[in-house]
């Protein structure tokens, strides 16, 4: 297959990358490297990165016409700072309305787009959280414009699928809890978990399900989740074991506008993807800071302001 990738050195664009081209795919990425790492992706002879952003409607509609790819991979997305709702409306929309649209024009049918469970709200109606569950994006511009462009990607009429997503770890994540709680134990520095709970996938689960996916399965939106949340103490627990190390971390109370638990319910997904999690957040976690320890991490974001985090 010829697959493009958008923000194809992130986190999950990379991950993707490598489980394609080691199957033999021909593989066309974009990134502009805001979040992504130039070292995420390795040269290959079925390998062209380019390195510039979505919005560029020019190239975009040109790269989609000349590489004619078999689908498009739409892991691109503004979420450095949640200030910046300027570019978080350029990245998350106004790139995915010219990623749906050069499609439209090239005549490339099949994407694949990532939602963030925050589209949910920062207090969810229900737990586990059902794909019926009303769309209350308000609480961030991220979740905002990622809402946004998911609508674009509904009304392009294009055959897409759409992963909401629970919170992935892994090698490369640079984004959450995890390699932020490494960066500070590292440094020295002092540390506090949250007393939440939330549902943590491990990336090379999460990149099963997309590459079933990928050959076909699938249509409309879904759930990419374990169906388990965990304490984010217990996830603190597993870091410092994986570390090697011993400390006591304060438990702080919820914040007045943070849910206790996120969890979406993964069984439309697990029915007919026929996929579920299988590595264990402690397994996980080891490997995640074993990438850590080899490539370090020079600085960590959120989607969310620090008072919400």
């Amino acid at each position: 297959m010829k697959i493009f990738i958008t923000g194809g050195s992130g986190f999950i664009g990379s991950h993707l990358t490598d489980r394609l081209l080691a199957r033999g795919d021909e593989v066309l990425v974009i990134d502009n490297f805001a979040t992504g790492r130039r070292d995420n992706l390795k040269s290959h002879p079925k390998l062209k990165v380019v390195e510039d952003t979505i919005c560029n409607e020019e190239l975009m509609h040109n790269l989609m016409q000349e590489f004619k790819p078999d689908l498009v991979i739409h892991a691109a997305a503004s979420y450095k700072d949640p200030n910046n709702w300027v570019e978080d409306s350029k990245s998350n929309v106004l790139g995915t309305a010219i990623v749906c649209q050069a499609m439209q024009k090239a005549g490339v049918d099949r994407i694949i787009y990532f939602q963030t469970a925050l589209c949910y709200g920062l207090k969810p109606l229900q737990q586990p959280i059902t794909l019926d569950h009303p769309i209350l994006p308000g609480g961030s511009s991220y979740a905002i414009s990622k809402t946004a462009a998911e609508e674009y990607v509904h009304l392009s009429g294009l055959d897409y699928v759409t992963f909401r997503l629970a919170n992935a770890y892994g090698p490369r994540n640079i984004s959450g809890p995890l390699p932020t709680f490494y960066k500070r134990l590292t440094e020295k520095q002092s540390c506090f978990v949250m007393d939440t709970r939330r549902d943590f996938v491990y990336i090379d689960d999460m990149i099963d399900c997309i590459m079933l996916a990928a050959d076909g399965k699938g249509k409309g939106t879904y759930h990419l989740s374990t169906g388990s949340d965990f304490a984010i103490k217990e996830l603190f627990d597993a870091t410092t074991a994986a570390l090697n190390i011993e400390i006591e971390v304060p438990v702080k109370d919820r914040h007045a506008d943070d849910v206790y638990s996120i969890l979406l319910d993964p069984s439309k997904t697990t029915e007919e993807f026929s996929w579920s999690a299988k590595v264990p957040l402690v397994e996980g976690v080891a490997k995640t800071i074993q990438y850590y320890k080899e490539f370090g991490i020079q600085e960590t974001f959120t989607h969310l302001n620090e008072a919400k985090a």
